[in-house]
């Protein structure tokens, strides 16, 4: 009976259907719009909700949804990852020995050779085109996570991700005549003369030795059920039902490292009906969209940045999963996706949640904090094995269990990889002013990566500490070279960044001898090294001497913000000379999210223009249609040697992150608006970014001068704004209580609102 009423409800819903728009949308200058469905699945329309994905293109002559599950993961562990010999001691005895060959063999090789551990993609679900013509426009509209597709006869399809529940919806109208949905899954069939293994472009799918899956096919609905590697599998189920010229159906995808059934799932959204989960969707989106917003003079910018921020809210929550290398978004070409689509330590992670502090999306940043406070047991165990010490580090190169998956490892197995990770720790607390996540998890777990990197480094004859082997992202790529035997910049900005950070919040919580200690180690680390120019280098002895993508010797400028134009003369002196000996060598060696980190720092130096135009370049040169960043340069602009095109996601979120840094900064402890505009941006806004210590602030400019600041304190305290006119009125009840070099202080009370007008 429960079946029979879910059929005429859903029967009901179609037919009143019929004559009703149940799916509005609101159009944004920044949605994607094409009048032609793309050919290949990196350049799909993508909806999301980081649990599950889809991606929308034609191959062939159908309509195919790419669709995709956060947890689908070949899990196998990589047996050389194991043994006596694993561990960072035996790695420095072969680099003593100048013997590293045995390393890569044991360490490295897998990786490159074997299938998995690897992200795996989900199957997808075709629509034959044959009745329906001429495409008009296929477009997403951002504002409600929606795609649309028109075509010239009338026929128009129209689907979305739901964004908290783990179902995908279709509809299609005013169809001629029946419709039937198709589910393909990849296939696993074991083949000979397999193409040879290429990681980053990525291996056969085939390679893993799956058992190919069932797929039950009933008169309106599908099932699949793929088994995996061990004890894992996953599921896929589609319902639907046509009325007339209306087909409505609903898709899911489940593994057996969830809780939830795909068949229950589709058949609990079917009851609920289409009308109902599409308002529940618009809901979430509508608060995110409501969290931030800005408004840019540059149209290109301001497209690419929209798009960024739907793309980050596609992928990532605040009980979700870190965003992987493509999320929700796995190959569909009969590949592993590349790089296996794992999580890299080494900068993609970290780089991906840039844009959540200042854009005032803190639920969705606590993705990656969460995982690594609940992967804290399989963290200190790899820790314990590997570098022979108490405390906890991360591998650089991890599955979605955290477990080491081997690698380049000077970056797979790296020694400061928690240090910053922990980072994002550091950030949710500042920007949240949230002393309960402090106390309860930032705190403990620096302290538990403090502890470590003081019992894996040592001080040397001149009561220096350092590592006793270091290494530089991606300097001397995989060869011995690439461990120094002198502290790199790259790893020595970690350590300053974690004892600096883990002594600051101990002091907060009042544990003022755990404090001390901290800023003792602290004290014990040297100076950064610079070079004649007073330029970063790699280390002492290696100066910057090519172009290259990963700006690993500059993390003190950005994002640790250790080395800033406003710390003194030195500091201006670092950066700057930095900056400028990047720009030297030239681009050729940098990829696309080099570009976008690069924005980054020049945003930190106050340099608008230049953020500005690498912000283009990466917009114009290194992205897809669907603006995803695809590492090398696809349009011939001549800004890069690379070429090829594996997609990643980092490029995107940071891209986004250098937008925000150039309209306000507040990591020095005084807030500034508009620090790093062109020249030519004469009229400008941003509503609600966030500054540390939870002051939420909007400002607009006018004529190229600001004309309103609007300051809401979450948490209440001390707010210092910089300002450049002094000509101001105060709505509100807090006043100024000091003023010095054009800094304004304002005691601030929890809730309240000030508005600045010039």
């Amino acid at each position: 009976m429960k079946t029979n009423l879910t059929f005429l409800a859903v029967l009901f819903f179609l037919v009143s259907c019929q004559n009703k728009d149940v799916l509005s949308v609101k159009s944004s200058s920044s949605d994607m719009r094409f009048s032609e469905l793309s050919t290949t699945w990196d350049e799909g329309i993508p909806l999301g909700n980081a649990f599950v994905g889809a991606l929308v293109w034609q191959k062939d002559s159908n309509l195919r949804f790419s669709l995709d599950r956060v947890d689908l993961w070949d899990l196998r562990p990589t047996d050389s990852l194991s043994g006596e010999n694993f561990r960072f001691a035996w790695v420095q005895e072969q680099v003593k020995k100048n013997d590293y060959l045995l390393v890569q063999k044991k360490l490295d090789w897998s990786y490159d050779r074997e299938p998995a551990p690897s992200k795996i993609p989900g199957a997808a679900l075709e629509f034959p085109l044959k009745f329906f013509g001429e495409l008009s426009h296929i477009q997403l509209h951002i504002n409600n996570a929606l795609c649309v597709a028109t075509w010239k006869n009338g026929i128009t399809m129209k689907t979305f991700v739901h964004a908290s529940e783990p179902v995908g919806w279709f509809v299609f109208e005013n169809l001629p005549d029946s419709l039937l949905p198709h589910l393909v899954a990849p296939s696993y069939q074991i083949a000979q003369n397999l193409a040879p293994s290429d990681v980053v472009g990525g291996q056969d799918l085939r390679r893993l030795n799956y058992q190919q899956g069932s797929i039950i096919n009933d008169r309106q609905s599908i099932h699949y059920h793929q088994q995996g590697w061990g004890d894992f599998y996953y599921d896929v189920s589609v319902k639907w039902q046509q009325n007339g010229s209306t087909l409505l159906g609903v898709w899911s995808i489940t593994s057996s490292l969830c809780e939830e059934s795909s068949e229950d799932l589709v058949s609990k959204a079917m009851q609920r009906n289409i009308y109902q989960d599409y308002q529940n969707h618009l809901n979430y989106w509508n608060q995110y969209w409501q969290k931030s917003s800005v408004s840019l003079p540059d149209s290109i910018l301001q497209k690419q940045y929209d798009l960024e921020m739907y793309k980050f809210a596609s992928v990532t929550r605040e009980n979700s999963y870190p965003i992987s290398l493509q999320a929700v978004w796995t190959a569909d070409n009969g590949k592993l996706p590349p790089w296996k689509g794992d999580f890299h330590h080494d900068l993609n992670t970290q780089m991906s949640y840039w844009c959540t502090y200042i854009g005032n999306h803190l639920p969705e940043g606590l993705g990656i904090v969460n995982t690594l406070w609940k992967q804290r047991d399989v963290y200190k165990k790899y820790t314990k094995q590997y570098f022979e010490t108490e405390g906890l580090n991360v591998p650089g190169v991890a599955t979605l269990m955290g477990e080491p998956m081997g690698g380049w490892i000077q970056y797979a197995l790296s020694p400061t990889c928690a240090a910053w990770l922990s980072h994002s720790f550091y950030q949710h607390w500042k920007f949240s002013a949230d002393t309960v996540f402090l106390e309860q998890q930032a705190y403990p777990f620096l302290k538990d990566v403090a502890l470590y990197l003081e019992q894996i480094s040592v001080i040397n004859e001149n009561g220096i500490r350092q590592l006793p082997i270091s290494s530089s992202p991606e300097i001397f790529d995989n060869s011995i070279n690439a461990w120094f035997t002198t502290m790199t910049n790259y790893d020595l900005a970690l350590m300053r960044f974690l004892f600096q950070a883990t002594s600051e919040m101990a002091k907060v919580l009042n544990l003022n001898e755990e404090a001390e200690h901290w800023s003792k180690i602290f004290q014990q680390l040297p100076d950064f090294d610079t070079d004649s120019s007073g330029s970063l280098t790699f280390a002492k002895g290696f100066p910057y001497h090519q172009s290259h993508r990963h700006f690993s010797h500059a993390l003190a400028i950005y994002p640790l913000g250790l080395l800033d134009v406003h710390d003194g003369d030195q500091s201006k002196q670092i950066v700057e000379s930095t900056l400028q000996q990047l720009e030297s060598f030239g681009t050729d060696g940098w990829t696309g999210y080099s570009f976008a980190w690069y924005a980054n720092m020049q945003a930190r130096a106050l340099h608008g223009d230049k953020a500005a135009d690498a912000l283009r370049s990466f917009a114009e040169c290194f992205c897809l249609r669907n603006s995803f960043h695809a590492n090398g340069d696809q349009n011939q602009c001549g800004k890069s040697k690379f070429d090829y095109r594996p997609f990643t996601l980092e490029g995107n979120f940071a891209f986004a992150s250098a937008i925000q840094e150039m309209l306000l900064q507040s990591h020095s402890g005084v807030i500034r608006i508009f620090p790093a505009v062109p020249n030519d941006w004469k009229n400008i806004s941003f509503r609600q970014l966030r500054a540390v210590n939870a002051f939420l602030i909007s400002a607009q400019k006018q004529d190229g001068k600001i004309s309103q600041i609007d300051i809401f304190a979450e948490k209440g305290g001390r707010c210092r704004l910089a300002l450049p006119d002094l000509n101001f009125s105060i709505s509100g009840n807090s006043q100024p209580s000091t003023l010095e070099n054009n800094v304004v202080v304002f005691n601030m009370k929890k809730g309240e609102t000030i508005q600045l007008t010039f």
